[in-house]
């Protein structure tokens, strides 16, 4: 009871801002990707937050990791969470992928995380929601191959940084673990940038780059919003414990995202998806009520 009593307002608050946060980050970085390359916006994204963690780091001086297995734990998580799933969340979006199909997608990672026996009831509902609104939105958007293989590969970069987090994190300061988090993310995904999307003879991976005043807006908000704060969120969740919960809440991003999706990319939402999303959202209260 005193635990209860003793929860910070932070973690109360956590899951819905990191909802919501996290929701947006899909429409966004479609938005995004019409004036760049997935790798590319990835460059710039990681690059702002990892310059955002320096200056954070020189003005607040918090404590760095003491051991080396900490910096090593860290990295490979933002190897994973950075490079493996939005590297190839972009991919998928670049080849046609929907932001509503993407986030119904990746709402299957509770199942591989796992929460417990007795929340299956409530995964098994999320899950058969999910299969209702992909069907459903196959007709108006047939995910392809390609898209498909990226999408699932995915969903294995953020189950894994979340069971590595999971098994290996320990609490540090928010800043020191995003600046190793991120730089592990932007020197992982240099790499790809400069395969797939320099050009010839050249190292300009921002050639095809249109700097607009959309792919601007779209930058900020995955850098602030997504970036340094719902992937904060959903790390300092983790390492207190909330694991759960914060895997359930992966179920609600779908219909959320699909919203969002709808004002501003235009994406529809066939009218017989919706009894699929209200049974992903029953799915969530059962998993997440205590």
């Amino acid at each position: 009871m005193n635990k209860q009593l003793a929860k910070p307002l932070w973690l109360t608050a956590a899951p819905l801002i990191f909802l919501f946060l996290w929701s947006g980050g899909y429409a966004t970085a479609k938005v995004g990707l019409e004036y760049t390359g997935p790798m590319a916006l990835l460059v710039i994204r990681f690059g702002f937050v990892v310059i955002i963690m320096l200056a954070a780091l020189l003005f607040l001086r918090p404590p760095m990791p003491k051991r080396g297995s900490d910096w090593a734990h860290l990295a490979i998580v933002g190897f994973l969470m950075q490079t493996v799933y939005f590297g190839f969340c972009y991919i998928a979006f670049s080849v046609g992928v929907g932001a509503g199909t993407l986030a119904l997608l990746m709402s299957l990672q509770p199942i591989l995380v796992g929460i417990g026996r007795k929340r299956w009831l409530g995964l098994a509902f999320g899950l058969i929601g999910t299969v209702i609104v992909i069907t459903a939105r196959s007709s108006l958007e047939p995910p392809t191959l390609i898209g498909l293989f990226a999408a699932m590969l995915a969903l294995g970069g953020i189950t894994a940084a979340s069971l590595w987090e999971k098994r290996f994190g320990i609490s540090h300061h928010p800043v020191s673990a995003n600046l190793i988090g991120y730089s592990a993310g932007l020197i992982g995904i240099l790499p790809f940038a400069f395969l797939l999307e320099s050009e010839l003879g050249s190292l300009n991976i921002f050639a095809d780059t249109q700097w607009t005043w959309q792919l601007i807006a779209a930058v900020a908000y995955l850098v602030i919003g997504n970036s340094v704060i719902a992937v904060g969120l959903l790390l300092a969740m983790i390492r207190v414990g909330e694991v759960s919960r914060v895997s359930a809440l992966f179920f609600l991003v779908p219909p959320l995202a699909a919203l969002i999706a709808w004002v501003l990319l235009g994406e529809l939402i066939p009218m017989i998806a919706w009894p699929g999303i209200i049974l992903a959202a029953i799915g969530v209260y059962i998993a997440t009520r205590p």
